[in-house]
């Protein structure tokens, strides 16, 4: 060995050490120092502001998962988006979303390249909407995640469509009678759990996906606008949206979301006056509130008037939980969409402790439940509220404040009490009339008895 190659391994043995040697007695200058340069010269502000603005799917925390049910936010059949692509109860839909793919680009008449060379120009806007998306779909695997966009969007364009031959009492002929998934037959009874799975928070995909994909397959761009998009969503997930709807809704949940709350124009600032909680619909009963059902299905058509607590028709079924939630848990992520919700279930949560509560909605007609006993739909309503809060400023807080102030005042739960007793039963009223008319009978036979001795007494002269 040389007297230059040993001199060089000498400094090497030397230099790791003392370099090991520094981190040990806690040298972390270096770190200091990459930390302090990472935002030199960089608008903190702007930047998060404009990083978040794009931001439109979110995983769930996992402390939401922890505290409410974490398969209510895992899809059951088909993976849409990166979230959940690798999951291997859902990779055997893959195929079938290949098949998607194929049967639609056949039929435009187009090439395969066309439709993946569209999305790829939109790629990094798509990248953008997923929250801390991992390396597997950057750099040099933005290939794997533009097939991924091409192949979701086609198999929803596809679902879309059969659902449509499907409204129209039409046979398509594109798909085999005994296909698996998109044959009338098959779709009868995945369509349920498909609609589910594409409103599931980390299971979305951009709408942007949708529109451009139709640009190629009717040879404009964007061929479809942003209204025919939303409705054409809107129509895959049995919802309905308000016209006017001119604003391409960012994902189907926000579409579910849009159709679920209502129109925009009714949104309402509070007064700010916070209750933090209100009685159950068994005590409320007690103080003489009324249910009724509102005119509207809107979840922001509550109101209280005259001693009648309004309320939407809320339909309980073996869905419920995974709708709720996921609407919860994109209000909670994605703070430009409110919190009417959250409101909601917070305030049902207060209403609804037992099943007890559950069976007078039900018989006001303001509940329907297929789930199973009423006790079931309460464990229900409690465990959805977990971790809700209601907004100071939204109309159910002042809601709940002008019931809490009917329910403090003491001469309604008399009246409330005096009704329940006495006069919601017939029996009971005509026995009560009864026992009122004989006690004025008695009153008035012992004044004219004794009415002529004071009279007399009066007359005679001392």
């Amino acid at each position: 060995m040389s007297e230059h190659s040993t001199r060089a391994k000498e400094k090497q043995t030397v230099e790791v050490p003392a370099a090991m040697r520094a981190e040990e007695k806690g040298n972390c200058s270096s770190l200091v120092f990459e930390m302090e340069n990472m935002y030199v010269d960089t608008d903190l502000h702007s930047v998060e502001i404009a990083h978040w603005k794009k931001t439109s799917i979110y995983r769930v925390p996992e402390w939401v998962k922890r505290i409410t049910n974490v398969e209510a936010y895992r899809p059951w059949a088909v993976s849409l988006g990166p979230f959940h692509h690798d999951d291997p109860d859902l990779l055997p839909m893959e195929e079938h979303k290949l098949r998607a793919v194929h049967h639609m680009v056949k039929r435009s008449g187009k090439q395969l390249r066309e439709f993946v060379a569209a999305i790829e120009a939109v790629a990094d806007e798509l990248q953008e909407a997923y929250d801390n998306l991992d390396y597997q779909w950057r750099g040099l695997n933005k290939c794997r995640f533009v097939e991924m966009m091409v192949t979701d969007g086609c198999f929803l364009l596809e679902l879309k469509r059969m659902a449509e031959i499907r409204s129209r009492g039409e046979i398509d002929e594109d798909y085999a009678v005994n296909d698996p998934v998109f044959s009338d037959r098959s779709l009868h009874y995945l369509r349920s759990m498909f609609q589910n799975d594409i409103i599931m928070m980390e299971n979305q995909l951009p709408l942007l996906v949708l529109q451009t994909l139709l640009g190629v397959q009717d040879g404009a761009s964007p061929s479809q606008s942003a209204e025919q998009v939303n409705n054409m969503v809107a129509f895959l997930l049995d919802c309905e949206l308000e016209e006017g709807n001119d604003s391409l809704g960012l994902h189907p949940l926000h579409i579910f979301h849009r159709s679920f709350c209502g129109p925009s124009h009714l949104d309402y600032e509070g007064s700010g006056k916070c209750d933090s909680t209100m009685p159950s619909a068994v005590e409320l009963s007690k103080a003489g509130i009324h249910f009724k059902k509102s005119s509207t299905e809107s979840i922001r058509d509550v109101d209280f008037k005259d001693g009648i607590l309004f309320t939407p028709l809320i339909e309980v079924h073996d869905y419920t939980e995974k709708i709720f939630l996921n609407l919860m848990a994109f209000e909670r992520l994605h703070r430009d969409v409110g919190n009417d919700v959250t409101n909601f279930i917070y305030l049902m949560g207060d209403i609804i402790n037992t099943g007890a509560d559950v069976m007078i909605l039900r018989s006001k007609g303001v509940m329907e439940q297929l789930l199973g006993s009423d006790e079931e739909v309460a464990k229900l309503f409690n465990s959805m509220s977990k971790g809700a809060t209601m907004s100071p400023f939204s109309k159910l807080n002042d809601v709940q404040r002008k019931v809490n102030d009917h329910c403090r005042k003491p001469w309604n739960k008399w009246r409330a009490s005096f009704v329940q007793t006495y006069l919601s039963n017939p029996w009971v009223f005509i026995s009560l009339l009864a026992g009122v008319i004989l006690l004025i009978t008695t009153l008035l036979q012992t004044v004219y008895t004794v009415a002529p001795y004071y009279t007399k007494r009066w007359q005679t002269p001392n």
